[in-house]
């Protein structure tokens, strides 16, 4: 069974935002960001998650705990830094992933598919849309997989348009390996489907309480990841404080151990 982190370094806690890191009652939250605050030269914080990267900035300015590194619309693009700049490593790669005629190509074949709502502002290298029904989601999946491009499909409404093998999960180990920062002192914490590309990329994670169950079902053979009985911010903190700790944290379902 995985255990916390060893070696030396800081541990990085990287989090979905919505129903994660900013989910549970504010008690909860409090606790999870004093712990952080209070251990702030022994963790680094990165943000994952499908808001922009102009929300998370704004958000950085309100929030006790001011993220290092903010990994925003599904992975499709990440600033880095005191002034949450542009991480030129990573961005660079995402360019290449995304060509310039990607905005266009993806609108003209969408609009076979009337049912699904595009977002409005909506930034990174993506296209963003809302469904109702799931079969009309799934031919409008398999139209935008036969032009190269990956679609997520998250939380029973959400469908992302994305650069062929782009999403948080492999934009989060690129990021890792442009800042020195060690995959095995990584968290990963999350709620929905859009955060199971972080789940598989054998990082040790927690997927809070109040998890989608769709998310629940797909990490049923992860070994790697912790399914937290708290919700939200608690089940961070309980599972962020045993991996800085070097406990065990995994080998858990809903909070009971299981044989081994």
């Amino acid at each position: 069974m995985t255990r916390g982190p060893r070696g030396h370094g800081p541990v990085v806690l990287a989090t979905d935002l919505d129903g994660t890191f900013l989910g549970g009652d504010e008690a909860a939250r409090a606790s999870l960001y004093d712990w952080i605050g209070q251990r702030r030269d022994e963790v680094v914080l990165i943000f994952v998650s499908g808001r922009g990267q102009a929300f998370m900035r704004e958000l950085a300015g309100t929030l006790p705990v001011r993220p290092d590194h903010c990994i925003g619309d599904v992975g499709t693009s990440v600033h880095s830094g005191p002034q949450l700049e542009p991480l030129r490593a990573v961005e660079d790669w995402l360019d290449e992933a995304w060509p310039q005629h990607a905005h266009a190509t993806i609108g003209d074949a969408m609009r076979a598919h009337p049912q699904l709502l595009e977002q409005q502002g909506c930034g990174g290298r993506r296209r963003s849309y809302l469904y109702r029904d799931a079969a009309a989601a799934a031919k409008a999946a398999a139209d935008i997989d036969a032009l190269g491009f990956d679609t997520l499909i998250s939380d029973g409404r959400f469908f992302d348009v994305l650069p062929r093998g782009v999403q948080k999960g492999p934009t989060l180990l690129r990021t890792l390996a442009a800042l020195g920062l060690s995959p095995q002192r990584t968290l990963v914490a999350g709620d929905t489907l859009n955060d199971l590309s972080m789940f598989d990329t054998g990082l040790s994670g927690v997927a809070v309480g109040n998890r989608e169950p769709d998310l629940d079902r797909a990490l049923a053979s992860h070994a790697n990841v912790y399914r937290a009985r708290a919700a939200g911010a608690a089940g961070v903190l309980d599972a962020l404080e045993r991996f800085h700790a070097g406990e065990e944290i995994h080998g858990f379902v809903a909070g009971h151990r299981l044989s081994p």
